[in-house]
């Protein structure tokens, strides 16, 4: 997708010679730090070079109008508000940043927009959030309203929250913001404090495979484990008077975790601890140039995300144990909520090809599924782009 292309794909839908102003926001893909934003954990993310375009046009009809290339439902709606979501359609994320902004008295007026992306929305690479800010950015932009980009994300946070319903964390808003060329986001979701980590590993490419899994089960499991979470905190909170699984060591969870009494609610707890520490030694190892120790901790987190916090299924890890069986695999993981979605491996970058053909026909004979490769670059955060 290009602007170009998307400006064309405009102007046959809606008719005019004005073109339309086109902007971007990236997917995200989190290299390790899995279910741990919604704990004030720790996260590595990086901003993807495919993602989100918005294509739009004011009108003077004070409606809004919805199109996606990705999705057959479209929507008119009288701007103004107030915004309601209409059961599981792809509109409640734009109408839902919409509705933040009107809820600080800030109003639209009329547009027509065409949303298109070359995210997968089955594939777990955030592109809800990616929707969302491109939303915002763009509003903000045209609007002149002067918000910052930290801003942006915690309204489109809140709007997946409130409006959608999804108890998310930060992470995926954060990484679309202030994605960096050429690096992840070690960002502290508790805090959010964050630095970029260059990701250097010379000889290896970043491959995403996409399980082509219907996410049908995510929204509930994942509101499910945030619950799950929250009875661990609970529990051992009574002796600690801690407020987040996140402000517990693996040393001070191996003292406390026996004020835990349910087994599946102590394993829970257990991932987010340790995925914590996984992140930290992660971080450790891309600034010392360590594949080793990093492949390692990326395939640990995935073994802790399929035992312990149970979100993989059979076509994760189907997909991610032919990807390790691969001779020139370094490492290969679950990313995002799980229950479908996607693997991150990184692969000798002269072996990429074969990679995907092997991986794809093992996961097929097993699966019946035919999954889909993508090989993005680790790219910039929100911008407007020119014709």
């Amino acid at each position: 997708m290009d602007p170009t292309t998307i400006t064309q794909e405009f102007l046959e839908l809606y008719g005019g010679e004005e073109k339309p102003r086109c902007f971007f926001a990236p997917g995200r893909v989190n290299l390790i730090g899995e279910h741990t934003d919604y704990n004030n954990g720790f996260v590595l993310p990086c901003a993807l070079s495919f993602g989100t375009y918005l294509a739009i046009r004011p009108t003077q009809d004070g409606l809004l109008r919805f199109a996606s290339l990705n999705f057959t439902h479209k929507a008119v709606i009288p701007a103004g508000g107030p915004y309601a979501a209409t059961g599981g359609d792809w509109t409640n994320y734009p109408l839902g940043v919409l509705e933040m902004f009107r809820q600080k008295g800030l109003y639209t007026g009329g547009f027509e927009m065409l949303f298109a992306g070359d995210i997968s929305p089955t594939a777990g690479l955030s592109s809800r959030a990616s929707i969302e800010m491109v939303t915002a950015f763009t509003m903000n932009e045209i609007h002149g309203w002067g918000h910052s980009t930290f801003d942006l994300i915690h309204l489109s946070k809140k709007a997946e929250n409130e409006f959608v319903g999804v108890n998310c964390g930060i992470m995926d808003q954060f990484a679309v913001g202030k994605g960096k060329e050429g690096a992840a986001i070690f960002l502290n979701c508790g805090t959010l404090q964050f630095n970029p980590v260059p990701v250097n590993l010379p000889g290896y490419r970043l491959v995403i495979g996409n399980t082509n899994k219907k996410r049908g089960l995510a929204d509930s499991k994942y509101n499910e484990r945030v619950a799950e979470c929250r009875q661990a905190v609970e529990a051992m909170g009574k002796e600690t008077g801690f407020k987040s699984l996140s402000d517990y060591s693996p040393e001070d969870f191996e003292t406390y975790s026996c004020a835990i009494a349910d087994e599946t609610i102590l394993r829970r707890a257990r991932h987010v601890v340790t995925e914590n520490r996984r992140v930290l030694e992660a971080v450790k190892a891309l600034w010392n140039s360590d594949l080793e120790a990093f492949a390692s901790l990326l395939n640990a987190s995935h073994d802790s995300l399929k035992d312990d916090y149970e979100v993989t299924g059979n076509e994760l890890d189907t997909m991610v144990y032919a990807a390790r069986e691969f001779p020139a695999t370094l490492c290969s993981r679950m990313t995002g909520a799980g229950f479908g979605g996607c693997t991150v491996s990184f692969v000798k970058s002269g072996e990429v090809d074969a990679f995907m053909r092997e991986t794809a026909a093992k996961y097929t004979t097993k699966t019946g599924i035919v999954p889909e490769f993508y090989l993005p670059e680790i790219g910039d955060g929100m911008r407007e782009l020119t014709s």
